[in-house]
C-alpha cells in the first residue's frame, strides 16, 4: 500500500466529518505526508525519489520542494542530521 493512501483525512470527507479539520484537506494532506516522509528518512534507507514516488509526488524535484518548504531544510540534509544527533545521543560518555 502507498504512504500517500493511508491519509486519514480522506476518512473524514467520507464520513462528513469535515468540520472536525482545523487546517485545510490539503494542507492536512501535505503536513501527514511530509511527517511520513521524515519518519521514513529517520529509520528507513529508502532513496529519495523512491520516497517521492511512493507519497505521491511527481518527481523527486517536487518532493524536495516541498519537504524543503514545510521542514526548512532538503530531504537528504534533514536524514543526516537526525541521525547524526540519535548517534550522538547513544554514544557513552567517556572519563
Amino acid at each position: 500500500m502507498s504512504l500517500a493512501r493511508t491519509v486519514p483525512a480522506a476518512n473524514f470527507i467520507r464520513k462528513g466529518q469535515l468540520r472536525l479539520l482545523t487546517v485545510p484537506p490539503l494542507t492536512y494532506l501535505n503536513r501527514w505526508r511530509m511527517l511520513l516522509a521524515q519518519r521514513a528518512l529517520r529509520d528507513g534507507d529508502v532513496r529519495v525519489g523512491s520516497l517521492a514516488v511512493e507519497l505521491g509526488y511527481a518527481s523527486e524535484s517536487a518532493f524536495s520542494t516541498a519537504f524543503k518548504r514545510e521542514v526548512g531544510e532538503s530531504p537528504l540534509r534533514y536524514r543526516f542530521r537526525v541521525r547524526d544527533e540519535r548517534s550522538a545521543r547513544a554514544e557513552p560518555l567517556s572519563m
